[in-house]
């Protein structure tokens, strides 16, 4: 399939984008306090983004190709073991809600790709460079029927993630904000006096409501414990914007539809 340059272009930069903006996440979490455990997904998008766009663009050079499929073959092998524990600790249904299934295709396809292209691009050892030239001398790749399973897995979580993206409580595992509880005094209560008691529990009332709608509105279940009835906001900030979940997801959706967009274009 001919394709024009420029189009190859536009999708190049957005790689480097992507790999841009998880160099920064990687960054902030590591001058942040807090443990970051999907910090591996910021790694993966990194290596992903800059092989893709080295994939893509011509005048960009990166690694040869046996090292990308080594590099890639090791990713894999990563998120096999992440997706395997996730499947252990919260049983099958991890494979729709856990994080790491799609970095686990997203690894696969890549290896995949630079280990199944034909054409003289491939034989160079420079890495599948030769896209942006007219898109001629990308290549085709064997086994196309891979290709295209991986294409219509990659389309449709990217349509899910879209879907989702903006519902936090699917992607604010670690991020919820700390929940605590100002228990009232026992002997306030017994000093006060009747009136007093009566107007501290209409009071008590009133904090209570306005916590659970606070907790509603932050996506907590109806099914928690009493305990979390106060909400601090001041968690889900300190860590800046970067790190909201949600820029990993964006990243996502931009990395599965160029993956797809690449795949189609060398069947």
């Amino acid at each position: 399939m001919m394709v024009p340059s420029w189009i190859l272009d536009i999708f190049a930069a957005v790689m480097l984008v992507v790999a841009g903006v998880s160099a920064g996440r990687l960054a902030a979490g590591r001058a942040g306090s807090r443990f970051r455990p999907d910090a591996d997904i910021d790694a993966a998008h990194v290596l992903m983004g800059i092989a893709m766009a080295g994939m893509l663009a011509s005048s960009l050079r990166t690694l040869p190709n046996a090292v990308w499929i080594a590099v890639f073959a090791v990713v894999t092998v990563w998120f096999t073991w992440r997706v395997s524990a996730e499947v252990r600790t919260q049983g099958a249904a991890a494979l729709g809600t856990g994080h790491h299934l799609p970095h686990l295709v997203h690894g696969t396809a890549m290896v995949y790709m630079f280990a199944a292209v034909t054409t003289a691009a491939h034989g160079s050892g420079m890495g599948m460079s030769g896209m942006a030239a007219g898109s001629a001398g990308m290549g085709t790749l064997k086994v196309p029927t891979l290709g295209l399973a991986f294409i219509l897995f990659m389309v449709a979580w990217a349509v899910w993630d879209l879907d989702q993206i903006g519902n936090a409580r699917l992607h604010a595992r670690g991020r919820l904000p700390r929940l605590s509880v100002s228990p009232q005094p026992a002997a306030a209560l017994a000093v006060a006096g009747p009136a007093a008691s009566v107007l501290t529990s209409a009071g008590s009332a009133t904090r209570h409501a306005a916590s659970a709608t606070a907790v509603t509105a932050s996506g907590a279940t109806a099914g928690e414990p009493a305990s979390t009835s106060s909400v601090s906001t001041t968690e889900g900030t300190e860590a800046g914007p970067l790190l909201d979940p949600r820029v990993a997801v964006a990243c996502r959706i931009a990395m599965g539809i160029t993956m797809a967009f690449m795949l189609a274009i060398m069947l």
